[in-house]
């Protein structure tokens, strides 16, 4: 009998996979495009900044001059006394800002919080008041923007001229301040610490067997 080679089977072709895998990298096809929300939060950026500015700015236009040429030179001790006392009320304001700011807290509960955030509100606002005052004595950078309402009765550069040393005043005035209020924030705090009720046990009382409380041992001599 003659011997017939033997063909080699042919494999089979894979099944069509039904479901495929996502490769990293790729963007799935299923997946809906994410909205881009970068535009509108620029536009709140800038919305927010601009109603920011736009009190200081009105506050300098329309009351810049009447402070400084009338009030300041009116006030108890002239225009330095006023900004010494400018100076003191920058540390206040700030402390009456932030620190119920500090006493917030979501997780707790949210109605203190926002009960909080509305005490704060106050310091914000003497805060742009302070504010739109000093501003008020800032000349343009450029001289060429030194016009006549510059120079003009309690302008910046009519301020500048006739109060030179008005800025290293407020200034002083203002560090003083702040280091009084650190000062006084430690002490206070050094005080609670130490007036604090203390966690320890008390002592035991001595046992009828030990009526000296050394437990039938001889005290040291």
């Amino acid at each position: 009998m003659s011997r017939r080679s033997a063909k080699p089977k042919r494999r089979k072709a894979a099944g069509a996979a039904l479901r495929y895998e996502h490769r990293p990298g790729r963007a799935a096809a299923e997946q809906p495009r994410k909205r881009d929300w970068s535009c509108l939060g620029g536009c709140a950026i800038l919305v927010g900044f601009a109603a920011l500015i736009t009190p200081l700015v009105l506050f300098e236009t329309y009351w810049g001059h009447d402070l400084w040429g009338g009030l300041a030179p009116a006030w108890p001790g002239g225009a330095y006394a006023f900004a010494a006392s400018v100076g003191v009320l920058v540390p206040l304001v700030f402390l009456a800002w932030a620190w119920p700011l500090t006493r917030m807290n979501w997780k707790k509960s949210k109605s203190r919080s926002l009960a909080w955030a509305a005490a704060s509100l106050p310091g914000l606002a003497a805060g742009y008041l302070v504010a739109g005052v000093i501003m008020t004595t800032a000349r343009p950078k450029r001289r060429r923007n030194w016009d006549y309402d510059c120079y003009r009765e309690g302008g910046p550069c009519w301020v500048h001229v006739h109060y030179p040393y008005l800025w290293v005043v407020g200034l002083v005035a203002t560090l003083a301040a702040a280091a009084l209020l650190i000062t006084l924030f430690f002490k206070c705090g050094g005080r609670s610490s130490a007036t604090a009720p203390s966690t320890s046990e008390p002592e035991a009382d001595p046992t009828p067997r030990s009526p000296t409380g050394t437990g039938g041992r001889r005290p040291p001599a």
